[in-house]
């Protein structure tokens, strides 16, 4: 392309409506749990790791802490978490999944096949996918300093 700054160039452009196709195409699959996709990738961190801080939490889903309070609130008000003192520091909150968070998972299980199957991707494109993006997420990270 010889403009840089045609639309059709930006990579930005191309990600952004990948992820909000993506977004689109999960709707289906999680509106009968009741969950939107955020919810539904807080749910699956917590289901994988069973209790996590707030901090832990946000940085597992790419997220400011301040971002994932109110999506933890939310799941709170659900009855899918709770938050209890930390073993370790009773300082320290941390998000804890409840049995009917558990009961969820149950139904939850197969939406990754789902998805897979919807997308007619193999599982191999998926995983080439998923490597790019995260190519893409550690290149435009803030560098520190």
């Amino acid at each position: 392309m010889d403009d840089p700054l045609a639309v059709e160039a930006q990579v930005c452009l191309t990600v952004s409506a990948a992820a909000r196709s993506l977004v689109a195409f999960y709707r289906p699959l999680l509106e009968p749990l009741g969950l939107t996709h955020p919810q539904y990738l807080a749910m699956l961190a917590l289901w994988q790791y069973g209790r996590l801080s707030l901090k832990d939490l946000a940085a597992l889903l790419h997220l400011e802490p301040a971002t994932a309070s109110p999506l933890v609130k939310r799941l709170e008000g659900m009855g899918l978490v709770r938050r209890e003192r930390a073993t370790d520091d009773e300082r320290a909150l941390e998000i804890v999944v409840t049995e009917r968070s558990r009961e969820l998972r149950a139904s939850a299980v197969g939406i990754p096949a789902a998805m897979v199957d919807g997308l007619g991707l193999t599982v191999e494109q998926i995983a080439q996918i998923r490597s790019a993006a995260e190519l893409l997420i550690a290149a435009s990270a803030p560098t520190p300093g």
